[in-house]
């Protein structure tokens, strides 16, 4: 009979390489440096995606909003208020239910927007500039499949 030991079962591997390790901690490098790119435009991350979801069409009701964005009213509030300053967003009231206001993105929002999106651009070329075009393709296929199942919006 022969007296082999079976060989040990691998050690699993080390929390730095699971997914969500690294998407964490990239997601927080990413956000650092677009953050302090936004401040530039006087803007933070939320305030962009509270322009980005009335650009896409999402309920304008300051209510609706937080629900969409999963934050607490008040800070919607305090976004559209910084928005409204700057004159990206305009609040008038709804004309179906006068108790009620809603946001509007103006022309000044529109092209902050695509200011925001050009940022964005510059980082995601500084980010990926290691990757081949076809590395960045899948990458950018795969975190839109896992940001649907997420319920973000795809913005394809």
């Amino acid at each position: 009979m022969n007296d082999v030991n079976p060989r040990p079962p691998a050690d699993p591997p080390p929390l730095t390489a699971s997914v969500v390790f690294r998407l964490g901690t990239l997601g927080s490098v990413v956000t650092a440096r677009f953050t302090e790119a936004l401040a530039a435009l006087g803007l933070k991350p939320k305030h962009v995606g509270l322009m980005v979801a009335l650009d896409s069409g999402a309920p304008p009701s300051q209510l609706e909003l937080a629900r969409t964005m999963a934050v607490a009213p008040s800070l919607v509030v305090a976004l559209a208020d910084h928005l409204q300053q700057i004159g990206a967003v305009d609040r008038v009231r709804d004309p179906a239910d006068r108790r009620r206001q809603v946001l509007a993105l103006t022309g000044t929002g529109r092209a902050l927007l695509a200011d925001c999106t050009a940022l964005a651009r510059r980082l995601d070329e500084e980010l990926t500039a290691s990757l081949g075009a076809s590395e960045r393709e899948a990458l950018r296929r795969t975190l839109g499949v896992l940001g649907v199942e997420a319920g973000l919006p795809t913005g394809d």
